[in-house]
């Protein structure tokens, strides 16, 4: 055994002597500490779905996640599938449950359980799914559920005739390569460690128009639309600063493999018509993990690889810096707002400050998928029921940095700055646990 390897191997042993007795296992087959199980004080009536088991098949975290209903409208609601394992990533399970409630995944003139007129995806609409390439290991959206999200997409069931696009903006600086996103990594957050984002996307290229745009390589040039007959690939950058939350909003518009020209902002260009077409969704999947920086990042500060920080750090209004404003609010809003967001809590890292990268042995396995359409109530959520239980079963006593009721500083201030960018827009969002509905289906 090498000196690595060796190591590793200790520290393995002893990172898992303090997990037993806190009642997480490493290993599978070990039987939960269900005395030491977390409880929860909420306001409105709940009804509990435990994932404490005996089972080899149960996640290595034991916590409870509770249903419930909102008790003052507008409501958001939070779809959670929990107690995935394996290559398990819950998406078909969450469509059916969205359906369940009234929300079809497929706009189809058919109505059925997951498909209607008011459906979020068509056949022939071009879906970026928005993921995180950043990071290796388990710090990039997770491969099996890209597999998904993309299988899932193209079983339209009226015949999908549109276009997939997974992206990413790894801001060609920092992350695990030190030059940004990687679409090709040699270890990724996947059962099969070799599984990258370009694989995935590779195994359905045959049938579907399904491709992957790394927009590190166009992060630094800035062009302008198409309508003002710039056919460039590049970042379009607004001329103004926002005064409320100091971000510069810019955004991608470039063509694909498929010869689609795409601008982020305002739709699918047809050069031939001189016009846009509105058939652009955007599918949001980042990975829930604590940051250094901000606390957490999660649906909100996952468009910042919607952003350029390249340029907006040249020209003022730099993305990175608006953060703490609530700057991510105004990049969502005035460039293009997801369809869907779709939260990786499969392996979370919990660790306070330590992400956004995150190691395989920095990770904990949740076993959760939860989806949204309002990306604060999802962050509020999942931040608060998920990665905080997580952090103090791991044994951190100070979780104020990933604790969304802390309102002054960090992460429970700008996450509210950025949903009053959101609100203002008009969209339905919040950070009231009054107004969320949680809607949870345990396998």
């Amino acid at each position: 055994m090498c000196p690595s390897t060796r190591r590793r191997s200790i520290a393995l042993i002893l990172m898992s002597s303090v997990l037993t007795a806190l009642g997480i296992y490493l290993s599978p087959n070990r039987k939960p500490n269900t005395s030491n199980s977390a409880s929860f004080n909420h306001s409105a009536p709940i009804s509990t779905h435990s994932e404490g088991s005996t089972s080899s098949t149960k996640p290595e975290t034991f916590i409870e996640l509770r249903e419930r209903r909102a008790v003052t409208q507008p409501a958001s609601d939070i779809f959670v599938v929990s107690g995935l394992v394996g290559l398990e990533t819950g998406f078909k399970s969450l469509i059916e449950l969205m359906g369940e409630h009234g929300i079809a995944f497929y706009n189809s003139s058919i109505l059925r359980l997951s498909q209607g007129p008011n459906g979020l995806i068509a056949q022939d609409d071009v879906v970026i799914l928005k993921i995180n390439s950043q990071w290796d290991e388990r710090g990039g959206t997770n491969t099996d559920l890209i597999k998904e999200v993309i299988n899932m997409v193209v079983s339209h069931p009226d015949g999908f005739v549109g276009e997939v696009v997974v992206a990413d903006n790894g801001q060609a600086q920092y992350g695990s390569t030190g030059h940004g996103g990687s679409l090709t990594y040699e270890r990724n957050n996947a059962e099969d460690h070799k599984q990258s984002c370009q694989r995935v996307v590779d195994s359905f290229s045959t049938s579907f128009k399904v491709s992957t745009w790394l927009w590190d390589n166009i992060t630094s040039n800035k062009v302008d639309e198409y309508s003002e007959g710039d056919m460039e690939d590049g970042y379009v950058l607004d001329s103004e600063i926002n005064p409320n939350t100091k971000i510069r909003v810019s955004y991608p518009k470039f063509k694909t493999k498929y010869g689609t020209y795409i601008s982020f902002r305002k739709g699918i260009w047809h050069n031939d018509l001189k016009s846009y077409s509105n058939n652009l969704k955007v599918i949001n999947i980042p990975v829930l993990k604590t940051h250094s920086s901000y606390g957490v990042t999660a649906c909100v500060k996952h468009y910042m690889g919607v952003a350029s920080d390249k340029l907006t750090s040249r020209n003022e209004g730099r993305a990175h810096s608006s953060i703490g404003y609530g700057g991510m609010g105004t990049q969502m809003v005035q460039s293009r707002m997801p369809t869907l967001n779709v939260l990786d809590a499969l392996w979370v890292n919990a660790i306070p400050r330590n992400g956004p990268s995150s190691s395989y042995e920095d990770a904990t396995r949740r076993g959760v998928v939860a989806v949204c359409r309002d990306p604060v109530a999802l962050d509020y959520w999942a931040s608060k029921y998920i990665l905080k239980q997580v952090a103090e079963r791991l044994g951190f006593k100070d979780v104020s940095s990933i604790d969304p009721d802390v309102v002054d500083s960090g992460f429970g201030k700008w996450l509210r700055l950025s949903m009053h960018e959101i609100e203002r827009a008009g969209y339905v969002t919040t950070c009231d646990e009054g107004r969320v509905n949680v809607h949870i289906k345990t396998k």
